[in-house]
């Protein structure tokens, strides 16, 4: 059988310019034009044209070969900034790669940005026909889905509104709902599961198992591990541009969650975390854990106290608040705490910098590894968010008094309960019938 997607030495390298170049006047362009000619012959002893010219090259991909059979459903891993959309562009034909070559043997269908395309003034059932054919489709293939569309978005009471009369809700689910019903051999999924509400996203899980039944083509990228070892067969695990390695989907989710997320002293550098969300204010500098001893540590014992000092500065004074979200190290959520909720620190004094302690008086975990996402703001929204902020380990601990804990295949949480028994008195409490069958 032949690969329906081979990819051979893929990169791409983009340039980013170090400053903005400021507007000419037609004296400098031909000044310019003048020296040129010198800039060029200095330049060969001076260091690469990049160099020369201020601009540095950057590798979002690079020596990235694989293949995919017909029928695969592979998934794709790796931190933000990895390089798993810039392959999916590739793969969609959105961006060219700057070396080697993919070769993709069917029709595609990509669900990269859900609602490119759309146009808020028309009605949803204008911007319907509008994004399939955008997509690919035929009219007469929307047509003959079109039912079977605006029923899987939700949205049949509203499909004459124009969609600028949309909620950001509704409008995602139109769009998906679009994409996800084009007939095609090969679907390219990019992390547009974490869109719309959490009945719609068991929805969308449900549609792309359906599309792995068919024996369809799916490469999924996505940070929850948790569907990526549900719905795939194999994974890729993608670290700086490069293919790190490929296997079990499993093991991939293994080696990426654990590759940086090693438990060290209990005090983690946040200043250039790679796990910062883009776009976000590099305010939080540092994390550090502590337990029962007066040092930091990444390591404590089921019920013991946990507390995270959040080292932060910024140009300007605020009231700090601070969410705390821990999750195994699949990615799966367990739980999360939140001043926001609290409102603790609402009368502090607005500061520049400090430490921000949150105080959890008993950890309700069974023993293995798990992480914590930080999210530090202010009253009017996050400032700066970090995933996979810092790793801890939980070992076990007599609490039961029995030398036994629950199983970790139970679940991550432990919860103590007591137990008791009514004792009942035999003649009093049960009826005529009751105690002569009891009795027998």
């Amino acid at each position: 059988m032949q690969p329906i997607i081979k990819v051979r030495g893929l990169g791409k390298c983009y340039t980013i310019r170090q400053k903005e170049e400021e507007y000419q006047t037609l004296r400098d362009s031909i000044v310019r034009a003048c020296i040129a000619p010198l800039k060029r012959f200095r330049g060969k002893r001076d260091g690469s044209a990049a160099e020369r010219s201020g601009k540095t090259e950057v590798w979002a991909l690079r020596e990235v070969s694989f293949d995919v059979m017909p029928g695969e459903v592979m998934g794709v891993v790796g931190r933000n900034g990895a390089g798993k959309s810039t392959l999916l562009k590739i793969l969609s034909r959105i961006t060219e790669p700057t070396l080697g070559e993919a070769d993709l043997y069917g029709r595609v269908g990509s669900l990269l940005e859900v609602g490119t395309g759309f146009h808020q003034e028309l009605t949803g059932r204008e911007n319907l026909f509008l994004s399939g054919a955008i997509l690919g489709m035929r009219r007469a293939e929307i047509k003959r889905k079109f039912d079977e569309i605006v029923e899987f978005a939700g949205v049949e009471e509203y499909i004459d509104t124009p969609i600028k009369r949309y909620s950001s809700g509704m409008h995602v689910r139109l769009a998906f709902a679009v994409a996800a019903h084009l007939e095609t051999e090969i679907l390219l999924v990019d992390e547009v599961l974490a869109v719309g509400d959490a009945t719609f996203q068991k929805r969308c899980l449900g549609k792309l198992g359906d599309v792995a039944r068919q024996g369809r083509t799916v490469l999924f990228v996505s940070h929850n591990m948790a569907t990526v070892e549900a719905l795939c067969h194999s994974c890729l695990y993608i670290a700086d541009g490069r293919l790190v390695a490929r296997g079990l989907p499993r093991l991939m989710i293994e080696h990426y969650m654990g590759a940086g997320l090693e438990a060290g002293n209990g005090v983690r550098s946040l200043t250039e975390h790679s796990g910062r969300r883009f776009g976000a204010q590099t305010v939080m500098s540092s994390v550090a854990l502590y337990s029962v001893a007066p040092e930091p540590t990444a390591i404590l014992r089921t019920g013991d106290p946990l507390s995270l000092h959040v080292r932060y500065s910024s140009d300007r004074p605020f009231r700090p608040v601070l969410a705390v979200a821990i999750k195994s190290v699949h990615g799966v959520p367990i739980f999360s705490v939140s001043d926001r909720d609290a409102q603790q620190l609402a009368s502090c004094t607005p500061a520049k910098c400090g430490v921000v302690i949150c105080e959890i008086p008993e950890i309700p975990l069974l023993p293995g590894n798990y992480v914590a996402d930080l999210s530090l703001g202010d009253a009017r929204g996050e400032l700066d968010v970090i995933q996979d902020a810092v790793v801890f380990e939980v070992l076990p601990a007599d609490l039961l008094g029995t030398g036994r804990l629950p199983s970790p295949g139970s679940g991550p949480i432990f919860c103590k309960a007591n137990w008791r028994l009514q004792p009942i008195d035999f003649e009093t409490d049960f009826a005529d019938d009751d105690r002569d069958r009891y009795a027998s």
